[in-house]
């Protein structure tokens, strides 16, 4: 006849039923020694493996939610195969004691890959003989978006008014294991493992019971504490959560590292205000009106800016303004000597190209006279010659036509003669220029009008300020300037020595201070700009 083999998780008490009795038991049964509810099929189905004396394949593939899981098979053969993923560790118990660790792979349990298991077992067992045993994974997954909050309001006063108020408070965290042995030894112990919630895994305790209280005291003491060394509005609070969250995580860490446990992020997601609480709506009555005299503040510096980048504005302006009609009077001012300066030269250059011909016709004249003198005679000789020559021509003229037409002809023969006088008189005063004897003109000298004699336009010779024939005006004489070539009193509009235009004369204006005929762009009264 079978017999099946219930051994209690707890004590280790072993219960050998028939095969009727263990088919006719309840589904659960309680070990009268610890009084543990122990799983009937499950212990039986544990019990039957161990004693079937083959390899056993460990490993754990179970949800991701849980921190540490005890593998259900305890006794089992050496050379059995344990199996640990790269998100998880397993630890090794024999008769109670941590024997090793064993990271991610496919790891034979024999007595090579677990040093300490070589002393603890006797060397007379035989290797497939099943010895009691436990192996725990430990989930090395950071768990995120772990819950947490407290179960009362916080009691504190207010740092800005002074008022007592209650607040909560609530958010998540991410949880990870960071020393399994403290966590095993400290918080799991004998447990088939542990997780965060109390309802995961059929597990008899969780990591939120366990750090309830921890994380509860620890926001009722710095929270406020936070609030008031920060100066932090209640009403503001939620602009300042990432400084909360912080402060409270630096103080919380400390408790869940003396468990082998890590926090790498804390969030503090809502801060519950007190909404009904008299106290509460006086402060948000009076943040209101903070907020509306800083409103008020805030557009009155801002008008005042607004104000003060006009004033600024329309200074620069005018000093551009300024500035600009600085450059353009300089650049006037350039123009007008740059005009002058050009005007300055092309005289200096017409006076020296008047200059080079003057010593030029001076140059062939000595040249002419040198020749003259070469061939024994001068410009006196020529000239009298001339003289002679027309002399001769006017006495021939005068025989012929007496013959022919009388004192007719002998006055045309003296007309031609006087003709050639004439054409030669100016040389002649330049040949006997500084004789006593005036030279011979040619023409007879006409008579000179009086000084104060006027041509009008009507033909007559008329005197005085109007015409004595027709009653026209005296027109006003010419008027005349000077050249910056030296010319002076010119007549017209170009220098008749180096063909200068005539410069355009200031147009005169009257400034509203009474100045009147102010020739420039500024009085020169009051220094008013020309309009």
């Amino acid at each position: 006849m079978s017999k099946h083999t219930i051994k209690c998780p707890t004590c280790g008490r072993m219960t050998e039923l028939s095969d009727g009795l263990f088919k006719s038991m309840p589904d659960t049964y309680t070990c009268p020694m610890c009084s543990t509810v122990i799983d009937v099929a499950k212990a039986a189905a544990m019990s039957a493996e161990s004693k079937k004396g083959v390899i056993s394949v460990i490993k754990y593939e179970g949800d991701n939610n849980t921190f540490i899981w005890k593998h259900p098979l305890e006794d089992f053969n050496i050379g059995s195969q344990l199996i640990v993923h790269e998100s998880q560790e397993a630890v090794f118990f024999r008769n109670g004691q941590m024997l090793d660790r064993f990271s991610a792979g496919n790891h034979t349990l024999i007595t090579e890959n677990i040093p300490l298991l070589r002393k603890a077992l006797s060397l007379v067992l035989n290797t497939d003989t099943p010895f009691h045993c436990e192996v725990y994974f430990i989930n090395k997954t950071v768990q995120m978006g772990v819950k947490w909050g407290t179960p009362d309001k916080v009691r504190f006063i207010d740092p800005l008014t002074g008022v007592p108020l209650e607040i909560g408070a609530c958010g998540e965290m991410n949880l990870a294991v960071s020393d399994p042995e403290k966590l095993l030894l400290k918080v799991v112990g004998t447990m088939s493992g542990i997780s965060w919630n109390a309802d995961s895994s059929g597990f008899t305790k969780s990591l939120q019971l366990a750090f309830r209280p921890l994380i509860s005291n620890a926001v009722k003491t710095n929270l406020p504490a936070v609030i008031r060394q920060n100066d932090i509005d209640l009403l503001e609070i939620d602009e300042r959560l990432d400084l909360v969250s912080a402060s409270l995580r630096d103080k919380i860490l400390p408790g869940f590292e003396e468990y082998g446990l890590t926090i790498p992020q804390f969030y503090v997601t809502s801060i519950l205000l007190p909404e009904d609480d008299p106290n509460f709506k006086r402060i948000r009555e009076l943040h209101t009106v903070t907020l509306q005299q800083r409103m008020l503040q805030a557009q009155a510096s801002v008008k005042i800016a607004e104000a003060q980048n006009e004033t600024l504005y329309r200074t620069e302006q005018e000093k551009s303004k300024a500035a600009i009609e600085a450059a353009r009077r300089e650049a006037e001012l350039q123009r007008q000597l740059t005009e002058t300066e050009i005007a300055k030269r092309e005289a200096e250059r017409r006076i020296i190209e008047a200059q080079a011909e003057a010593t030029s016709q001076r140059v062939q004249g000595l040249t002419e006279a040198e020749i003259m003198r070469a061939k024994g005679y001068d410009q006196k000789d020529v000239l009298q010659a001339e003289v002679q020559k027309a002399y001769a021509e006017g006495l021939g003229n005068m025989t012929i036509n007496g013959g022919a037409g009388g004192v007719m002809g002998d006055m045309l023969g003296m007309g031609i003669g006087l003709a050639a006088a004439k054409n030669i008189a100016p040389q002649f005063g330049n040949m006997f220029g500084g004789t006593e004897t005036a030279p011979f003109s040619g023409s007879v000298p006409a008579v000179q009008p009086a000084a104060d004699q006027w041509q009008c336009s009507c033909g007559n010779a008329a005197t005085g300020m109007f015409c004595n024939n027709c009653g026209s005006p005296k027109p006003a004489p010419p008027a005349t300037w000077d050249c910056p070539c030296g010319n002076r009193g010119v007549i017209g509009n170009f220098c008749n020595i180096c063909g200068a235009k005539r410069p355009e004369a200031p147009s005169a204006w009257d400034c509203s201070c009474g100045n009147k005929g102010i020739v420039g762009n500024f009085c020169n009264n009051c220094g008013a700009k020309k309009p």
